[in-house]
């Protein structure tokens, strides 16, 4: 039998060795240059991997799975079973089958569990028309294949089910492994945990290591899973652990040479905004003082009566480096709630920088000392100190609530409030933001005519 593996990740590499042990024909394709196993060849391009293979495993993520079936259509011979074994929606499977056409025998695929663990012969759904067909020609490895029949997408559903649980599993296991990091207890986080799993410290290591390793595949294939979840008009549920469990896994996915807030800081806020359904973006009377640097931080907020700081030397005292004082001071704009030497003692405690629903004064020094505020007016009038005022509290920000430990960004275009529990996925949206413009940018200076 001839096979053709496309993608030769981890699962690709597996599966294509398999087959190749058994004596079939292979052919494996990947974008990069990848070292193959021994009886394997590799292949320049999709259409030469799969020209004449009588099975065709699709291992190439949920992005290129339609890119990838547009290539094999036309060029794979008639009646080739062609098995989509990437973690997708079942919309994307269907736009899968679409793109093979119909004399291509298109699987829905689903791997039901740890590839590393169980090997070629790890769990497979197999759901459409010709799900025998598939688990015939997989028999060949000795694949522990089930096939479910019913419609493309039956399979890739149920997988996503099972990915609320395993990757929920995964992403609790290690953000605990990681709290035992901070207290200096692993060893005895270790234990705990082990001791409740069935595979004790194997299966720990296993969902611990595969977290971070496949973190951004596994935030995409728990967001399908999240969508599908939320397209179920009748449910009353919110999944917030689902929620949580994606943001654990967006955490592990990016760079890890630079921390949340960092990141934050080199993303619009007018992207971050789009992103984030134009929500949470403070209202524009709150502009730059001077033309700072953009800031990015938690806030740490600061609920006081109208031209009265007190409570802000008092914070002063209290946040810690690298936070964003958030001062809800009423919109009052006819007495400053702070100026240079409060800005000077804030440097002093390590803050970020200042957003202020209320006036400043001292701009010019404010500008010298190189310190970033954010204020509804400026007046030279100075505040009183009398009170009352509260720390860590919510408050209103330009027509928007703040948390105390929401992340705060800050740009020449204004102010975005982003909730702490959804940090991640704002980022991650504020990036796919700027890439799309990117991209259409480079379009649009395409057709411009040269002169």
């Amino acid at each position: 039998m001839k096979v053709a593996v496309l993608g030769l990740g981890e699962a690709g590499i597996m599966y294509s060795s398999a087959f190749a042990q058994a004596g079939c024909e292979v052919q494996g394709f990947d974008i990069r240059e990848v070292p193959v196993p021994e009886g394997v060849v590799f292949a320049s391009s999709v259409e030469e991997a799969v020209q004449d293979a009588e099975l065709i495993l699709s291992l190439v993520t949920s992005r290129g799975a339609v890119a990838v079936a547009e290539k094999t259509q036309g060029k794979a011979n008639d009646g080739a079973v062609y098995i989509d074994l990437n973690s997708a929606s079942p919309a994307k499977k269907n736009e899968v089958k679409d793109a093979l056409g119909e004399k291509i025998k298109m699987v829905d695929g689903a791997v039901i569990g740890s590839v590393m663990q169980f090997g070629a012969k790890v769990h497979l759904l197999l759901a459409g028309s010709y799900a025998t067909d598939a688990a015939e020609a997989l028999s060949v490895i000795g694949a522990k294949t089930e096939p479910i029949g019913g419609e493309i997408g039956d399979a890739s559903q149920r997988k996503l089910l099972r990915s609320v649980f395993m990757k929920g599993l995964g992403a609790l296991i290690s953000e605990s492994m990681q709290a035992g990091e901070q207290t200096h207890q692993v060893e005895w986080m270790r234990a705990q945990i082990a001791n409740e799993l069935a595979h004790g410290e194997d299966a720990l290591d296993r969902l611990n290591d595969g977290t971070k390793l496949h973190a951004l595949r596994r935030s995409n294939e728990l967001q399908d899973s999240l969508e599908q979840l939320q397209h179920k008009a009748d449910s009353a549920l919110n999944w917030p652990v689902t929620r949580g469990a994606v943001d654990v896994h967006k955490y592990w996915a990016r760079s890890r040479e630079l921390t949340i807030t960092e990141q934050l800081a080199q993303v619009p806020t007018a992207a971050l905004g789009d992103g984030g359904d134009r929500l949470g973006l403070v209202h524009s009377s709150i502009k730059q003082t001077w033309k700072s640097q953009a800031i990015a931080g938690k806030a740490f907020t600061v609920y006081t009566r109208e031209g009265d700081n007190q409570a802000i030397h008092r914070a002063l005292k209290e946040a810690a480096p690298g936070d964003i004082l958030v001062i809800s001071g009423g919109g009052f704009t006819e007495r400053a709630l702070m100026g240079e030497l409060i800005a000077q003692r804030a440097q002093n405690a390590g803050i970020s920088g200042m957003v202020i629903d209320g006036a400043v004064r001292d701009v010019d020094e404010l500008q010298k000392l190189d310190f970033p505020v954010w204020a509804a007016g400026v007046s030279p009038a100075g505040p009183y100190k009398h009170g009352p005022g509260r720390l860590g509290v919510p408050v209103s920000i330009g027509g928007v609530v703040c948390q105390h430990r929401d992340f705060i960004v800050a740009d020449a275009d204004g102010v975005v409030v982003i909730p702490g529990e959804s940090a991640e996925q704002h980022l991650q949206a504020g990036l796919a933001v700027v890439a799309d413009e990117a991209s259409r940018r480079e379009q649009i200076q395409a057709t411009v005519p040269i002169t």
